[in-house]
This record gives C-alpha cells, structure tokens and sequence, in this order.
C-alpha cells in the first residue's frame, strides 16, 4: 500500500504544515517589593484519596513577601479573580506599577482574570509550556510550606487546612528569615525596614568583634546586604540597571 501511494506522491508527513507554536522566554526584573508578583495554586490532600483542596498563594518576587493567599474546594477562575482583585486592592497597586507572573493553566489564562488585570492595568506574564523553572519562586514557596515537619500527610476538612496555612504564612511573613534576602524576614523586606535591620545587625557584629575578635580571624565581620535586584530569567537590561546590578 504505501509504494503505490509512493508511486502515486500521496505519501505526505502528517504534521507537516503544523507549525510549533513559539513561546517568548519571560524575563521579569524587579528592584523593589509590588513591581512582580509570581502565582500559583497547589493540592493539599483532602481526608480521602482524590478529594483535594486548592491553595492559592501571591508572592511578591523581590521581598519574597506572600500578598495574598487562600484556600478553597475547586480550581476557578472566579476565586482567582476575586483573589487578585482583593490583593491588588490591599496593596494600593497603581495603574502599570505591577506584572503578574503564573503558569498556563486554566485559571491563569482565563479571560475573567485576563480582564481584571486590563482593568488594573496589570501586566501579565506566562510561564512558557511544561517550563517550571519560568516560575521558580512560588515553586520554592510551596517547596517549604510542603517539606516542614508540621506538614500534615492530609487535612481532615477546608477548616483544618485553612488554620494551618494561617499559621504557616504568619510564620513565613514575620518569622522566616529567607536566604534570598539577607536573612531577613519577608514582612521587614516588604514594608522597606531592611536597611534599619541590617544597621542593628552590623552593630551587634561590631560589638562582638572588638570584644572577642579571636572569633573572627582578627577580620572585621560584614553583614550580607539585601540583593538590589531579582529577576526570572535574568532579562536583557538597560545600561542603568545593568550598573546598578555592578554596584
């Protein structure tokens, strides 16, 4: 069959004419907290198998700050809406200050999500296809609610899953002191007390070194500084930012 078909050119390849959609690289660049926020919506095992329930969680990029979070029964688009909104409102977002950063599922590219950030005039970005490393830093967010000790193996009821996530977020907003910025807590990177904070930390430093410099191989101890910038993908920058970042 296939040589007379050859014979007759009507032999083709069947994806020939398909052409592989492109997807832009999403390079996203912040310097200060409310300028990129990343998205997303995780499981949480309900009390029985396949009965899940469905945290969203808004994280701000610079500060690694959680904005906004919350847990409900089903994926959707009007809880994400709702969500966004209430959010945007709460942080007094301007018109074109904020890019909103998520995957491509459903509830991220609907229309109704889509329009509200028309409306707040919020940039939206995606990530590209089965590309999770577009959007590292909610990924990472989930990674330490999920690895803690308290984690619970399933929740009994919404009830239960929402009180722990209202622990776990106060903890990671006021107490959690994150690698990425310092050792500081979100919540002091977020309301801009970070330079007070390290000030107070560098004098306690001071302080143990005249007293016992023996501990610190006769060198003063300087304090890390928060990072004046973070990105995704690290994006092609302008002259002056690309100077800031060598400052």
């Amino acid at each position: 069959m296939y040589r007379i078909l050859h014979e007759h050119a009507e032999i083709r390849e069947p994806r020939r004419g398909h052409q592989r959609v492109h997807y832009d690289k999403p390079e996203l660049f912040a310097t200060s907290p409310n300028q990129v926020w990343s998205w997303d919506i995780t499981k949480l095992k309900g009390p029985a198998t396949w009965q899940y329930f469905y945290l969203y969680v808004i994280l701000d990029l610079y500060s690694r700050y959680v904005v906004g979070w919350m847990i409900a029964e089903r994926e959707s688009a009007l809880l994400a809406k709702r969500l966004i909104a209430a959010t945007c409102e709460k942080q007094c977002i301007n018109a074109d200050q904020l890019t909103l950063h998520t995957d491509r599922g459903a509830s991220m590219k609907s229309k109704l999500v889509a329009q509200l950030l028309v409306d707040f005039s919020v940039i939206q970005s995606h990530n590209r296809p089965h590309t999770s490393n577009d959007n590292p830093y909610s990924e990472s967010q989930f990674k330490t609610l999920k690895y803690r000790l308290t984690f619970p193996r399933r929740f009994t009821n919404i009830d239960a899953a929402n009180q722990h996530c209202r622990r776990f977020f106060d903890w990671y907003n006021v107490e959690h002191k994150h690698s990425g910025i310092a050792m500081l807590t979100p919540t002091i990177v977020h309301h801009g007390l970070a330079n007070e904070a390290l000030a107070a930390r560098q004098v306690v430093l001071d302080q143990a070194f005249a007293t016992h410099p023996e501990h610190f191989k006769h060198t003063a101890p300087q304090i890390r500084s928060v990072p004046e910038a973070v990105w995704i993908n690290s994006p092609k920058l302008k002259d002056d930012d690309q100077q800031l970042l060598i400052n």
